[in-house]
C-alpha cells in the first residue's frame, strides 16, 4: 500500500487480535485441523502444518497449546468436517471484499457473512466477481528492528529460496513469493534466524479504493467489524485503503 506502513498495519492487526485471543486461536485451531486432515500430524513432513505452527507462534499461542490442537486433530481426523468456503462481494463505491471461512455448516455461514455485507450497505456477488481484483501472494514482513542482517544480505537470502519480489520500506522488509514457495522461502528465513513479523500467504489488492464520506466509512467498518466477530471467518481481503 503506497504512502503506507506494512508494518504498522500488521503491528495494529495483532494488537486487535491481541484483544481477542479467543478469536485467533479459534482460527488457528481450525487450520491446525485442516492441516492435520490433509497432510498428517508429523510438522517434519506436512509443510502446510509447519506454517500453521510457525503463524500460531507469531500470534504468542503458547507451545502446549498448539501441541494439544495437534493431538486433537489427529485423533479426530475421519471427524473433521471443517470446509473451506469463499465469498466475494462489494462494499461501498465498489470496494472488493473476499472473505475466507473455515464451516462445518455453510448455511450458517453463508446468512452470517451475507447479513455483514447488507448491513454494510454492501452486496455478496459471484464467485470471481472481484478476485481478479488481486494477486494471491506469500507476504513476509521482517522489522528492521527485529533484523541484524543487512539489507542486501537478507535479499539475497530470500531471492535464493526462491521469492519473487524484495521492497525495502522505511521500517521493514517486504519479501513476496508464489504461494507454491512460501514455505520454502518461509523456512529458509526462519533456519538463518530471522525474525518474521508476519508470514502467511494473501490475497494482495491490485489498487485501492479511498473512500472519504463518513456514511461510506461507517459502512465498511460495519462490514469488516461483523465479519470480524464470526467465528467461521478465517480471512477478510479488500481494497479499501484504510
Amino acid at each position: 500500500m503506497s504512502g503506507h506502513s506494512k508494518f504498522a498495519n500488521i503491528k495494529h492487526k495483532k494488537e486487535k487480535n491481541d484483544r481477542a485471543k479467543g478469536k485467533i486461536f479459534t482460527i488457528i485451531g481450525r487450520e491446525i485441523a485442516i492441516a492435520v486432515k490433509e497432510g498428517g500430524s508429523d510438522p517434519a513432513n506436512n509443510s502446510k502444518l509447519r506454517d500453521v505452527i510457525a503463524k500460531a507462534k507469531s500470534n504468542n499461542m503458547p507451545n502446549d497449546t498448539i501441541e494439544r490442537g495437534i493431538k486433537k486433530a489427529a485423533g479426530d481426523t475421519g471427524n473433521v468436517n471443517y470446509e473451506r468456503v469463499t465469498y466475494e462481494g462489494y462494499g461501498p463505491c465498489g470496494t472488493a471484499i473476499i472473505v475466507k471461512a473455515l464451516t462445518d455448516n455453510k448455511n450458517r455461514t453463508a446468512a452470517n457473512v451475507r447479513n455483514a455485507f447488507t448491513k454494510g450497505n454492501g452486496s455478496i456477488g459471484t464467485q470471481g466477481c472481484v478476485s481478479y481484483m488481486f494477486d494471491e501472494k506469500g507476504q513476509i514482513i521482517v522489522a528492521k528492528e527485529d533484523c541484524g542482517m543487512e539489507a542486501d544480505d537478507l535479499m539475497m537470502l530470500a531471492l535464493d529460496a526462491g521469492a519473487d519480489d524484495f521492497a525495502e520500506e522505511e521500517d521493514s522488509f517486504e519479501i513476496l513469493t508464489s504461494p507454491d514457495s512460501f514455505s520454502e522461502v518461509r523456512e529458509a528465513l526462519e533456519k538463518e534466524g530471522v525474525s518474521m513479523a508476519n508470514a502467511e500467504v494473501t490475497m494482495l489488492p491490485q489498487t485501492y479504493v479511498t473512500l472519504t464520506e463518513e456514511a461510506d466509512l461507517n459502512s465498511i467498518q460495519r462490514i469488516l467489524d461483523l465479519l470480524d466477530e464470526d467465528d467461521d471467518v478465517q480471512e477478510v481481503f479488500h481494497n479499501w485503503d484504510e
